[in-house]
């Protein structure tokens, strides 16, 4: 049995991590720590868990990294980009492991970081960001297994990676000419009070925002790029177009992406048939990404609530071009059950343990 501290349990990725591990057959969680609640109760804000968390795990604490890192086996950092690079330090590490889901050390170059995430200030220790592994787990499981410093990945970067890597990883498509148009709900933004996310602004209305500009779009490009050093590629990141767009529901994440087919050494291109072999290639032992294959495209409402990414496609022998679509809830595999998921890789743990439910319907 390990003990688990969350910072940052009062916002909604937070939260959905202490439900998952209330689930969670070798993990208790120790501490719930946040800067803007300490000193309350973790029930009364979140009315959800009454009656799951002993008394003195349901008041809050002040987000002291250094103390819980004596008293805890993780620590899962569920706060603003910039907290955990000013606060981490190689002493804490030697105490316990810590998973991060903000994007501190998700880019291994610092100058895109600072380029994409201007104006935030962060602590620029090379060492800590060279040690730091890209929690993708169906990707990066191996190096995952052995990490103290793990960066969970984004909600729309797990979603537009996994549904192009294998394609990419395989030379079956050109990535120069992948384009990403995702879909997200409303809670994808957080928990803080923003006018633009009031019931009233969101509600009828489907919007783009972020267009060329949004922070998830260096990720993606350096994830994938090393999804092109498989393909022979210098492992550089590519360039890509991703626009967002804001929808009206509380969760999810769907992901159109448009990539142009490369010719084959006999002058064909790719058909259905190769497309499914290399999803099945990556994908077909995951218990966490279900494969729709050819013509069955995925839907946000079949995976919400749950740690699963469906992902369907179709060739289009017309323009040689496929469209590949992945959904999943943002919360939970952009999210919070990744963060889980990882932590059950690195300790050793069933990748299933706290994760093995359905998604809820209706």
């Amino acid at each position: 049995m390990i003990n688990i501290g969350i910072i940052g349990a009062t916002g909604y990725a937070g939260s959905e991590i202490v439900r998952i591990l209330l689930n969670h057959s070798d993990a208790k969680i120790k501490v719930l720590a946040s800067k803007s609640y300490a000193g309350q109760k973790y029930s009364d804000i979140f009315g959800n868990f009454r009656g799951f968390l002993d008394d003195e795990t349901d008041t809050l604490k002040e987000p002291d990294i250094e103390t819980l890192a004596s008293e805890c086996d993780v620590i899962f950092t569920a706060t603003p980009q910039g907290y955990l690079s000013s606060v981490l330090t190689p002493a804490i590490l030697d105490k316990t492991k810590i998973i991060d889901l903000s994007a501190d050390y998700r880019l291994k170059d610092l100058n895109v970081y600072k380029a994409w995430y201007n104006g935030i200030e962060r602590n620029d220790d090379s060492s800590l960001l060279e040690e730091a592994v890209y929690g993708l787990c169906e990707i990066n499981r191996s190096s995952i297994k052995g990490a103290r410093l793990l960066a969970n990945p984004g909600c729309f970067t797990t979603c537009s990676i996994l549904t192009a890597y294998p394609l990419i990883a395989e030379g079956l498509v050109d990535p120069e000419t992948l384009i990403v148009d995702a879909l997200s709900g409303t809670s994808g933004a957080g928990r803080g009070a923003k006018i633009p996310n009031l019931f009233s602004e969101v509600n009828e209305s489907v919007k783009p925002y972020g267009v060329t500009t949004h922070r998830h779009t260096p990720e993606i490009e350096e994830q994938l790029g090393y999804a092109l050093k498989n393909a022979g590629g210098d492992g550089s990141p590519i360039l890509i177009n991703f626009t967002p767009h804001l929808i009206p529901m509380q969760r999810g994440i769907l992901s159109t992406e448009y990539m142009n087919l490369l010719p084959k050494t006999d002058g064909t291109y790719p058909t259905d048939d190769d497309i499914e072999a290399a999803y099945e290639k990556y994908y077909g032992a995951e218990k966490f990404v279900r494969l729709l294959g050819s013509g069955v495209f995925p839907e946000t409402k079949f995976v919400e609530g749950a740690n699963f990414t469906d992902i369907g496609f179709k060739v289009d022998p017309r323009t040689h071009r496929v469209v590949a679509v992945g959904a999943l809830d943002n919360l939970v595999k952009g999210a919070a059950g990744q963060a889980v998921q990882n932590m059950n890789i690195m300790f050793g743990f069933d990748e299933a343990d706290g994760l093995n439910f359905a998604p809820a319907f209706p």
